[in-house]
């Protein structure tokens, strides 16, 4: 059952579909699905995104929104008596369409007059590991740009790679950023326009920053000043410390502009627009932002299907998002197949600490730090849903030692963890998030009039 009028409302009062077997519900998981069997009894409402209204084929609203850009000039216009372009494109744990945009982009700054050898298309990995080889030809997904121009990996730790633009006026954050894109004379940033547990939504300035900053500048508005701040949280910008920074980052480099995209929950492309994040993000306020109405003592949800969550690292992500609607004390089951393991080496540390360290003191000793260490920030937020309730966590990719490093509970399956937590609370009532944390619900009521809010 489906609901997309604004109402928030059981998918099934007891379970079972219609030929009387337990209701089966599909989480993203991997490349595929993984189909879970409701335990009898249990009071699913699932809570997704409302369906998209019918779009254009893709490649008409990558025309559309290149053709009739928000508040600039067309990229035609903008590249011709320019030497030079720099376009920054996600790394591979988001699942932007790069193959939809970049040959029509480049054609466009070529046929404006910018040699295709002083065209480069820069991966915004952040402190992420470089995309390379077959990862590289898939994250681009085009052959032809490929073999067109140069396409490149940021290195956040090359201190050499990077331009100082000296410090933010607001909080004095260090600015360096890759000088590829700093020396530019067009700089385009494109993306994914998505709710991010603390910057609010992806997309736009975040590509800039952290995606091409100096490990400095990443670490300083990943520190403890910063994260936790109650407005550095999911969907929100206002009074956001790290949006805040992020904008102004963005106006110390002059003119930056971005392609904006927008997928539906089957990874197809629904909204684009050039030059507007924040008329991307009014789009997808709409569609992501689901109001529940209530809190719910269980929860299942996802890390959202391949690539997010290959890694634990990223698993974290599908943890917070569904804070607002988990009672204290609740428990948050989550699917993540990790198949690339725990995450990176100053990930797997981090998470050391934490477990010899216990959460207060391990939150006591970030609050003490100027600069962030690599990847502990992640720590960090995992420490949000752990003073809430408890975690489980299914997975097939993580060995027994690198589950061990997690911190949370270990579920033999998706079904045996609801059945444990309804008996544990004495409570049928479960909110499934399949698309995780690409879905943020909300615990407050529906507005009559609002837009479909997508949870049955």
């Amino acid at each position: 059952m489906r609901r997309d009028d604004g109402l928030a409302v059981p998918a099934s009062r007891q379970a079972l579909g219609d030929t009387g077997e337990p209701m089966k519900i599909d989480l993203s998981y991997g490349k595929s699905v993984l189909g879970v069997a409701m335990p009898a009894g249990a009071r699913p409402t699932m809570i997704r995104k409302p369906s998209f209204p019918a779009p254009p084929p893709a490649t008409t609203l990558i025309d559309g929104a290149l053709a009739t850009p928000i508040g600039c000039a067309t990229l035609e216009q903008l590249a011709r008596g320019k030497r030079s372009a720099c376009i920054l494109i996600c790394d591979i744990t988001r699942p932007v369409p790069n193959a939809l945009f970049l040959q029509p982009m480049i054609r466009r700054l070529m046929a404006a007059g910018i040699p295709a050898a002083n065209i480069t298309v820069l991966v915004a990995t952040g402190l992420h590991r470089p995309n390379e080889g077959a990862e590289l030809a898939e994250l681009v997904g085009d052959p032809w740009v490929l073999g067109a121009v140069r396409v490149e990996n940021h290195f956040a730790q090359d201190d050499a790679a990077h331009a100082d633009l000296g410090f933010t006026r607001t909080r004095r954050t260090p600015v360096q950023l890759d000088r590829r894109f700093v020396a530019a004379e067009l700089k385009i940033a494109t993306g994914l326009v998505e709710p991010h547990f603390m910057a609010g939504y992806s997309g736009g300035r975040k590509v800039v920053a952290p995606g091409v900053a100096h490990h400095e500048t990443i670490r300083t508005f990943h520190s403890a000043r910063f994260m936790e701040d109650p407005a550095a949280v999911q969907c929100n910008l206002e009074r956001n410390p790290l949006h805040e920074e992020q904008l102004e980052i963005v106006r110390m480099l002059g003119d930056v502009y971005a392609l904006n995209t927008v997928l539906d929950e089957h990874r197809q492309l629904v909204y684009a627009n050039f030059a507007s994040h924040l008329a991307a993000v009014a789009f997808t306020r709409a569609y992501t932002e689901i109001p529940v109405g209530r809190r719910f003592r269980t929860i299942v949800t996802s890390s959202a299907g391949y690539p997010l969550d290959q890694t634990y690292y990223q698993t974290v992500k599908g943890m917070v998002t569904p804070l607002d609607i988990l009672e204290p004390g609740g428990t948050l089951i989550v699917a993540s197949q990790c198949a690339q393991g725990l995450g990176s080496v100053h990930f797997r540390e981090a998470q050391k600490k934490l477990i010899a360290m216990g959460p207060d003191a391990f939150l006591a000793t970030l609050q003490r730090k100027a600069l962030a260490d690599v990847d502990e920030w992640q720590t960090e937020m995992q420490l949000k849903p752990m003073r809430l309730g408890s975690i489980e966590l299914y997975s097939d990719g993580l060995s027994d030692a690198d589950h061990a490093l997690t911190g949370v509970a270990r579920a033999s399956s998706v079904e045996d963890a609801i059945a444990r937590s309804i008996a544990a609370h004495g409570d049928p009532e479960i909110a499934v998030i399949p698309e995780g944390p690409y879905v943020v619900p909300f615990a407050r009521a529906p507005q009559s009039d609002a837009r479909a809010a997508g949870a049955t």
